[in-house]
This record gives C-alpha cells, sequence and structure tokens, in this order.
C-alpha cells in the first residue's frame, strides 16, 4: 500500500525531501537554545558578566530567526508536497476509474469512488502534511534533546527514558482500537453519499409521492450512525491528552524534585552537581521531548483516520480492467457484419444462472435489425457485448469477421455508436454535448445529424439554438429532446453500427418513423440495431429478434414472426388493441 502510494508523488519528490530537510535544520537550532540559556544564566546572570549576556543575547537571537526562518521554508515545502501528493492521488484514481470497464464499477459504488476521491484523498493529505513535518521534527526534538540532556545529567535524564515507554504503550492500545472504528465510519460515509446522491437524482418522484419525511428519516440514520461511531471513536482517543498530560507533569515533577535536591547540595556549583541554568535547560529539553511526544500522538491519531482512507484509495488505484488489449490487438474494423456464436454471458462470474445463453445470431454489414422483448429479457446485455462493455462468459462476439477481444478498444469502440437506454448529456451548450460525437465536426456535420434525428427544428426554436446551455443531465429539456440530441451525438461519430437502445421511448410515433427513414436513406452502409418496446419501431427492419429470459426465442420478417411466433404476435395485437381503444 505505500509504494503504491508513494508512486504518486513523482513531480513533487523535491518537496517532499526538502521538508524534512529543513524541520531538521529547524530542530537542530531549537535544540541549541536551552544549552544557550543555560550559559547565559550560568556563566552571565549569576557571575554578573553583562559583555556575556549580549553575546549570548545576539546568539540566541539568530538561532530564532534561523529557527524560523527555516520554519517557514519546512512548512511551504510541506504545503507543496501534500497538495501536489492530493493532486496526484486523484488524478490516478480518476484515470484509473476511466479505464475501468463496467463490471469493474459496477465493484464500486458511484457514492464510494466520490467519497474516495474527496473525503479520503483529504485525509491523506492531511495525514501527509504532517508526517513531512511533525513526524520528522518530533523524532529529531526527541533525540538530539535526549542527547543534550544526558550530556548535562545523565541520572536525571533516565526519567524521560521510563516515560516514553508509557506514552508508547498507551498509543498503542488507542490507535489498535481505533483504527476498525474508522474503516466502518468510511464505509458507513459511502452510504450516505449513495443516499444523497440517490435522493437529488430522483427528487421529482420523492415530492410527487410526498415522500420527503421518509427520505429525512432515512438519512437521519444513516447521519445517527455515523455520529455514534466518530462519537466512539473520540471518546478513545480523548485518553491521548490525558496520558500525554500524566506523562508531561510526571516527568516536571521528577525534574523538578531532584534537580533542586541536587542544586542543594552541590550550592549552585555545576563542578559538584547540577546548576541552576542546567536545570533549566533540562527542564526545557523535557518540554521539548514531551511536546514532540505530543506531536507524534497527533501525527498517530491522524494516521489512525487516513490509514482506513488509504486503504480505500490503494482499493481504487490497485483495480485492474476486466477489459485490456491484447499485444498485438485489430487496428481496423473491415465492415459492420456480426456474429454471436454459442454466446454465454453473466454479470457475475459465479452465478448459476446466465443473462443470456447460448445466443446465435447473424447480421450483415448494412442490416437493420430489431430487437424486441419484454422486461428483463437481456435485449440491452446482448447489446452491450458488440462494443465489448463486457466479455462473454462463453462463446464469442465477431464483428468483422473478428472477434471482438482481438481489437483494440477504442477502434471497437469509435466504431461502434451507442444511444443507451438512459440518455445521458453533460453540462455544457448542445453544440459541445454534440461535438462528444466527434470533436472535429464541421457545423455542416453537426446540423446535418441533427436533422436526421429529428432535433434540428427543436433547438432552432431555442433563444441561443446550438450555443443553448443545457443542465447537468439534460434536466432543461424533455425526454424526448434528450433522445434526439443523443442521437445525433452517436450520428456524428459516422459508425459502422449504430445501435439504438430503446432510445426513441420519449418520442412520438410519427417522429419515430421520421428517425427511422432517415437513418435508412442516410447511412443505408451503417449496421442499424434497434432495441424496442413498439413493434412500430421495427416492424419494418431486415430481420426482426424476439428474446425471452436471455434466449432467442424466434427471428425473421414482420410478416414471419406475426405467422410463425405466438409471442410477437400476442405483443403486436396487444399494442393494436390498445391504439384502437385509445383512438
Amino acid at each position: 500500500m505505500i509504494k503504491k502510494l508513494l508512486s504518486t508523488i513523482r513531480e513533487y519528490k523535491k518537496h517532499m525531501i526538502l521538508a524534512p530537510v529543513f524541520v531538521t535544520l529547524e530542530s537542530v537550532l531549537e535544540i541549541m537554545i536551552p544549552t544557550l540559556m543555560a550559559f547565559l544564566i550560568d556563566y552571565g546572570i549569576n557571575q554578573n558578566n553583562m559583555s556575556y549576556v549580549l553575546l549570548m543575547g545576539l546568539a540566541l537571537t539568530a538561532l530564532a530567526a534561523l529557527s524560523l526562518l527555516t520554519g517557514i521554508f519546512a512548512g511551504r515545502s510541506a504545503a507543496i508536497a501534500s497538495s501536489g501528493f492530493a493532486k496526484n492521488l486523484r488524478r490516478d484514481m480518476f484515470y484509473n476509474v476511466q479505464r475501468f470497464s463496467f463490471s469493474n464499477i459496477d465493484k464500486f459504488s458511484t457514492a464510494s469512488i466520490i467519497t474516495r476521491l474527496t473525503t479520503d484523498v483529504a485525509n491523506v493529505q492531511n495525514a501527509c502534511q504532517m508526517l513531512v513535518r511533525l513526524a520528522v521534527r518530533a523524532p529529531m526534538m526527541i533525540v538530539f534533546a535526549l542527547i543534550f540532556s544526558f550530556r548535562i545529567d545523565a541520572k536525571l535524564s533516565l526519567i524521560f527514558l521510563a516515560v516514553i515507554p508509557v506514552l508508547g504503550i498507551g498509543l498503542w492500545l488507542i490507535m489498535s482500537n481505533v483504527h476498525p472504528i474508522f474503516v466502518r465510519v468510511f464505509k458507513t460515509y459511502d452510504r450516505l453519499n449513495n443516499f444523497v446522491q440517490e435522493n437529488l437524482h430522483g427528487i421529482r418522484v420523492v415530492k410527487s409521492y410526498i415522500r420527503e419525511d421518509y427520505e429525512e428519516e432515512k438519512f437521519a440514520g444513516v447521519s445517527q450512525s455515523i455520529f455514534q461511531d466518530f462519537t466512539r471513536a473520540e471518546k478513545r482517543l480523548s485518553f491521548n491528552m490525558p496520558l500525554m498530560q500524566l506523562c508531561l507533569y510526571a516527568s516536571m515533577i521528577l525534574l523538578s524534585w531532584f534537580g533542586a535536591k541536587s542544586i542543594v547540595a552541590s550550592g549552585n556549583n555545576a563542578a559538584l552537581g547540577l546548576s541552576t541554568g542546567e536545570l533549566t535547560s533540562l527542564i526545557t529539553y523535557s518540554l521539548q521531548i514531551l511536546m514532540s511526544l505530543m506531536m507524534l500522538s497527533m501525527v498517530f491519531v491522524m494516521v489512525i483516520i487516513s490509514r482506513a482512507s488509504a486503504e480505500r484509495i490503494t482499493e481504487i488505484l490497485s483495480e485492474e480492467s476486466d477489459l485490456k488489449n491484447k499485444d498485438q490487438s485489430v487496428p481496423t474494423v473491415n465492415d459492420g457484419s456480426i456474429t454471436f456464436e454459442n454466446v454465454t454471458f453473466a454479470y457475475a462470474k459465479n452465478t448459476d444462472k446466465p443473462v443470456l445463453s447460448n445466443i446465435n445470431l447473424t447480421i450483415e454489414s448494412g442490416e437493420t435489425v430489431g430487437i424486441i422483448g419484454g422486461t428483463g429479457s437481456s435485449k440491452s446485455s446482448l447489446v452491450q457485448l458488440i462494443p465489448r462493455l463486457y466479455d462473454v462468459v462463453g462463446g464469442k462476439v465477431t464483428v468483422g469477421g473478428i472477434d471482438v477481444r482481438d481489437y483494440d478498444l477504442a477502434t471497437l469502440r469509435h466504431e461502434v455508436a451507442m444511444v443507451l437506454q438512459k440518455n445521458v448529456l453533460f453540462s455544457g451548450t448542445i453544440r459541445e454535448n454534440l461535438l462528444w460525437g466527434n470533436e472535429n465536426a464541421t457545423e455542416e456535420e453537426i446540423i446535418h445529424a441533427c436533422k436526421l434525428a429529428q432535433a434540428d427544428g427543436f433547438i432552432r426554436e431555442f433563444p441561443q439554438q446550438y450555443d443553448t446551455y443545457i443542465e447537468q443531465g439534460g434536466s432543461n429539456v424533455s425526454g424526448g429532446q434528450r433522445q434526439r440530441l443523443c442521437i445525433a451525438r452517436a450520428l456524428l461519430k459516422k459508425p459502422r453500427i449504430l445501435i439504438l437502445d430503446d432510445s426513441t421511448s420519449a418520442v412520438d410515433t410519427k417522429t419515430d418513423e421520421l428517425i427511422r427513414q432517415a437513418l435508412l436513406q442516410h447511412i443505408p452502409k451503417t449496421t442499424k440495431i434497434i432495441i424496442a418496446q413498439r413493434v412500430s419501431s421495427v416492424s419494418d427492419a431486415d430481420k426482426i429478434v424476439v428474446m425471452d429470459d436471455g434466449r432467442i426465442m424466434a427471428s425473421g420478417s414482420h410478416q414471419e414472426l406475426l405467422r410463425d411466433c405466438e409471442i410477437y404476435r400476442e405483443v403486436y395485437e396487444s399494442q393494436n388493441r390498445g391504439g384502437a381503444l385509445h383512438e
């Protein structure tokens, strides 16, 4: 895990190294100050030597100024290093998510990925900044302060060695009890973010069913769970400060007691025992040692919190896509022909019931194929195998006579345009959304694609026309308009294969027919696969495939299926009766 995280530092290595170097210099300078103070007291004030006092005063001022300067440089370097580290972490995580297959994304919820990119990275960033400063400064201060303390009085300095194990054991006990709680807390954060995302996405449904109170109760429940876990963790962490204070005050009392006895016994004669200046410096060193231990305890607390976050971040960074290019992948797609040969598919590898079973289907290049079937018949699952959004479990899918697993992924997906069941538009202008299909498309190509998709008419009615701003998710356009824009975007790719996954369900039958006729006339060489609930949307297709429960029940022309397929005939008659009643 540590190796994986450190590999993301990259261009910020310089600042990551400079910060500890400046911290070390700062620590050395601070350690020298108590010794100079002891000299000032013993050889200046006690001996009434004002020139020596002035000399030591200037030296102390210089040391304090240098310490301040190195502290500023250390803080600056640590800030740049930790911020850059966090930036690279977010970048690497996001880039890796972009390479995920659908099955990889299914493994992590959307809310969980968002939490890892935000809250978890912030925790690791804070821990990094503390580690490069405090985790370096504190040990340095302890080591140097112990060396100087033993130089002054080895026996009294043993007090520090007695206190450190007590504090270390106490901190270890706290850390071992708190870490599991924070692991659970961040999983609960995922649930909270998932709930909020779901609620905001479906806010119209919530309001239409007057379920605000129910949603508030759900939110309160998850929020209460986070509160209880954090409270439980903070109660354990609260023992940190009393333990520090116990060690600090115990050391001070013992130092003062034994130090005062030594001074009284020696008559403040350094040659015979401990001098006043040396006791003062020892007390200062004790404060530095114990404050450094307190810094370490703060680092431990932050490490406890960030450890769970670091593990979650590493999971994203270490996840490898299930779909990879072969070393010698095919760089071009010859034509739009498609075959399914004994295809079996399941979303979960260990499931007993596959989503698709024994699929055999041949589609010639340039054909228009309709796919019809009830909800849950796996129509969408079938077509998602063509651009290799998922890989088959058994059998194979070929495009242009070549197994889709042998193609370069980018090449294959460039030649397969897919308008998914859930139409997605991104925040930006209509033109910017359309250019997703082809970033180099000319104005004429954009307008032509929109005309084929029957979108140009309503776009012209907007005041800004093609520069009209689309809100996130396309919330300021209707469902039918959103579908037509997505079809136009797909057409701009000029693909060999066009898949419309129930993507005209929100438009009226007349517009649906106009879109199909435009596709037939203007892109005759493109293989077109149309998934629909309405028989009228596929009745003029070259071939219609009827699916049920993950199997192909029949295929043929509209007339052949009316004659030979009972399922198709029932759907056709029920829709016609519905149309007659409606009229």
